[in-house]
């Protein structure tokens, strides 16, 4: 997480959990994604600036519309990656402008998604590319030794 958030493009930066997160979410048997989700939320809350709510939200949203998605669609799966992560980068990145307004600061919505959200929809599709076989794979093994000892 501390390595790719120094990823950036503009002011747009990697959000390495996000994309674990929907990748662990789309294997048809991680029951425990929403829990991973949860974690992985509180995690950018503690070490981030914005309130810990924020990215929680955000993540449990995203791990909630990829398990809908497995449940309805699974014919191509590195396509519902990027939709997941497309769909999971600007919800929480509109959860973070919301809050970030509200809180008072003179945020500019259109120079928050030309100059944030945009770049760091580009870097996150870029890490989804990479990071979906590398899920699946342990998914994979991590679920063929359970069925093992079971």
């Amino acid at each position: 997480m501390a390595i790719t958030s120094r990823i950036s493009l503009l002011s747009g930066y990697a959000d390495l959990l996000l994309v674990v997160v929907a990748a662990w979410s789309l294997q048809k048997r991680a029951q425990t994604s929403i829990h991973w989700a949860i974690f992985a939320g509180f995690l950018v809350g503690w070490t981030s600036a914005m309130p810990w709510v924020v990215p929680v939200v955000g993540y449990v949203i995203t791990a909630l519309f990829a398990r809908a998605l497995v449940r309805r669609i699974w014919q191509t799966p590195l396509l519902g990656m990027f939709v997941v992560v497309f769909i999971g980068t600007l919800i929480t990145h509109f959860l973070s402008i919301l809050v970030l307004r509200f809180m008072g600061s003179a945020l500019a919505f259109a120079d928050a998604l030309s100059v944030v959200t945009l770049p760091s929809l580009f870097i996150n599709l870029s890490l989804a590319l990479f990071a979906f076989p590398i899920l699946r794979d342990l998914a994979v093994w991590v679920y063929d030794i359970e069925d093992e000892d079971a």
